[in-house]
């Protein structure tokens, strides 16, 4: 470093933080490459060890050689840590994407011809389509993220090491990539909470940001064996797991645990959750993506100090169960009510819509279950999918919109909003009327989540909720404008605003316009919104911010 702390190693100082902590993002997703060469080779899958072996390589020397190059670089401040996170992302979602492209061009042609599986209608491994790099881009960017859309539309005709890749990069995702390298790599007082909070992170458990991410990982990786397990049981037990060897459930249960519960949801099976059509199986994963939606320090509160009260007590996640229960009510009752007038439905022959007969036992009971499922998963951003909402009216579509908006709790794996700033900006507004009636000398104060804000503090976490909602709403309404005229004419404004909500909101579910058949344009619009819906924005904005005018005030 200079004398004047302006230049690492002839690059500005700036730049050389940056560099530094993304080469160390870089270096730690090479390891997860070689990991993954470890199950391309338990499979038998070699010109996937091969691929991975390159990925991983070609990652390392990049990642290394930043980090050794700028290693004299200065701690990072926050504007560091944002510019680091959304450029971080970027690129951990650019090198994952070599994976998919080495494995797609490495295959030979009679293991590709294998990979299709024996009584299916298709021919064509969807490995074919992640020769196309913009396809392999827009997975692993929807696999880092958490999104859960893909192009592999048939995923069991995938090798199983890039099933494997998938589940990897959305349950490290989940928690956050640098979440993870600041576990392993950082040490008090190494600048670790500017990327803690350049990942659109605030909450801690301990006081050092260090020990709270590990703490976090443990709580994580001790739930997603408990997923593995509890699955496995529920899919040995249902119809569709006695078609299915013993291995093979494990490894559906293996693979749903860690979309499951990272919220992330891709699936290992060719219609997510449908395939299984088992009440079981869904019963069980309800509780999987509802933990992926509380808090880390709720989590921590209940395991650590047996705070049971807390599910209760806790202001984000009493609101998440309220809205759980409230929306499964809505979306019911939405459904069942536009049953009947929904082509090929059970409900087509008959306007009675008070036959209980059709409810309880009937074509009825199966909507109840469907939007049970389907909100829960939106609205906790798994995107795991048991019905084909593309053929819901638009008024399903509508509602579980709202729910992929929303998102969770802050603190989570969830994307959206988060119900903390929802909650906020519904406080602030009720705040800002009650003032009108009051006198200009009077002492105003609020009291919300156990604290006593004064006029100033509610004025700033009213105006920091409002301003990041109102930026993600204006990009989703905007980024649906441009998705209605790029889709066919077969989808509505209703199936475009869904869409960009379960890619901005980091769901997965689908009414059928994602596909590697869809526009090119709106394909690399996805990649933009599951982004900036991952850091929520102003990460992104501060990185574009310095690009185009350097990172002085």
């Amino acid at each position: 470093m200079s004398r004047r702390g302006r230049t690492v190693s002839g690059w500005p100082a700036d730049l050389a933080i940056i560099g530094r902590d993304i080469g160390s993002l870089l270096a730690m997703e090479s390891v997860l490459m070689v990991a993954s060469v470890l199950v391309a080779g338990v499979f038998g899958e070699w010109y996937a060890a091969l691929a991975f072996l390159t990925a991983a390589g070609f990652t390392a020397f990049v990642g290394l050689g930043a980090r050794s190059a700028f290693e004299e670089a200065p701690v990072p401040r926050m504007k560091h840590g944002m510019i680091i996170a959304a450029a971080g992302w970027f690129a951990t979602a650019a090198f994952g994407a070599l994976p998919f492209v080495l494995t797609a061009y490495f295959v030979p042609d009679a293991a590709l011809a294998a990979l299709v599986p024996q009584g299916v209608e298709y021919t064509q491994s969807s490995l074919l389509y992640f020769r196309n790099p913009l396809h392999a881009f827009f997975e692993s960017m929807s696999g880092w993220t958490g999104s859960g859309l893909t192009m592999a539309i048939h995923e069991p005709s995938l090798p199983r090491s890039i099933q494997w890749w998938r589940s990897l990069i959305q349950w490290v995702g989940g928690v956050g990539v640098i979440v993870l390298t600041v576990s392993i790599l950082s040490r008090p007082g190494s600048g670790s909470y500017a990327l803690y909070r350049g990942e659109a992170r605030e909450e801690k458990i301990h006081p050092s940001v260090v020990s709270t991410v590990r703490t976090v990982w443990k709580i994580f990786v001790g739930y997603t064996a408990l997923s593995i397990l509890v699955l496995f049981i529920a899919i040995s037990l249902s119809d569709y797991g006695a078609t299915i060897p013993t291995w093979e459930a494990a490894w559906q249960a293996l693979n749903h645990a860690m979309t499951g519960l990272s919220t992330g949801g891709f699936s290992v099976t060719d219609n997510s959750i449908a395939t299984y059509n088992s009440p079981l199986i869904e019963t069980v994963l309800l509780p999987i993506m509802a933990l992926g939606a509380i808090a880390f320090p709720i989590h921590y509160a209940i395991l650590q100090n047996h705070e049971l009260n807390k599910l209760w007590n806790d202001l984000q996640t009493r609101w998440l169960f309220i809205i759980f229960g409230v929306g499964v009510v809505g979306l019911s009752v939405q459904n069942l009510v536009s049953l009947p007038t929904t082509a090929g439905s059970a409900f087509a022959e008959t306007a009675n819509y008070f036959d209980l007969s059709l409810v309880v036992g009937g074509p009825g009971s199966d909507v109840i279950r469907d939007s049970t499922f389907q909100w829960i998963s939106a609205l906790s951003c798994t995107g795991f999918q048991s019905a084909p909402i593309g053929q819901w009216s638009d008024g399903g579509k509508l509602i579980l919109s709202s729910a992929m908006v929303l998102g969770g709790a802050a603190g989570s794996t969830v994307g959206g909003i988060k119900i903390i700033r929802g909650y906020t900006i519904s406080r602030g507004i009720r705040w800002q009327f009650s003032r009108v009636f009051l006198p200009d000398s009077a002492i105003v104060s609020l009291k919300m989540d156990g604290r006593r804000l004064s006029r100033p503090e509610m004025e700033r976490e009213f105006s920091e909720a409002s301003i990041v909602s109102l930026l993600w709403l204006f990009v989703l309404l905007g980024s649906s404008l441009l998705l209605v005229n790029l889709a066919g004419p077969e989808f509505t404004f209703a199936d475009a605003l869904f869409e960009v909500a379960s890619a901005q909101g980091n769901v997965g579910l689908s009414t059928g316009i994602t596909g590697p058949t869809m526009n090119p344009f709106a394909e690399a619009m996805f990649l933009l919104n599951m982004w900036v819906g991952r850091l929520e924005i102003i990460p992104v904005l501060v990185f574009f911010r310095s690009i185009l005018y350097g990172l002085n005030p």
